[in-house]
């Protein structure tokens, strides 16, 4: 009978430890950050001159723990700032068949640096809608869609909605 005994408990405690390794191994696996930086070239048609209203945007998000942060930086063809908006906020869903993360946004920085006559049309747009949905509901809703990646190369293409803005991304770090 004492063998019996002993040889439950030991595969009960056998048990209990893989069970923990396994938990241990889910959470770190679903804890994994993805990074990405991203970059794209604005341009408005309504430019009077050749290099008028064109900018390149780079945008960097991080999601971490259930927690987003998207920052989205302007710049002017000759490198220098034209303006910044830092997004914080918290990852409401992610649909895993079209790869969406949908992220309601509850603080918002914009840049102070720069006269808001200068910024980007598309800054102004993402300035101007975001704002709206803070004064109506205290959140910006907003989706980030990986509508193709290529793990091997790093590379993904992501569409930021309702800024519709399409970006080339490289994947710093990914559970895509």
């Amino acid at each position: 009978m004492a063998k019996w005994l002993k040889w439950t408990i030991n595969l009960t405690i056998l048990s209990a430890l893989i069970a923990a390794c396994g938990v241990i191994y889910l959470q770190s696996v679903s804890n994994k950050a993805v990074i990405l930086n991203c970059s794209s070239e604005l341009f408005d048609r309504h430019g009077q001159h050749e290099d008028d209203g064109k900018f390149y945007l780079l945008v960097d998000v991080l999601i971490s723990s259930g927690n987003a942060q998207i920052n989205y930086r302007y710049f002017n063809l000759d490198g220098s700032s034209a303006g910044m908006i830092l997004m914080q906020g918290e990852v409401q869903s992610m649909e895993p068949n079209s790869m969406t993360y949908n992220v309601s946004v509850k603080t918002k920085t914009e840049s102070e640096g720069v006269d808001k006559k200068a910024w980007p049309e598309h800054m102004k747009y993402l300035s101007y809608i975001s704002s709206l949905h803070f004064s109506k509901s205290g959140k910006h809703n907003m989706s980030i869609e990986i509508l193709h990646s290529d793990t091997s190369k790093d590379y993904a293409v992501v569409l930021f909605q309702p800024s519709n803005t399409v970006c080339g991304c490289r994947i710093v770090n990914s559970r895509i």
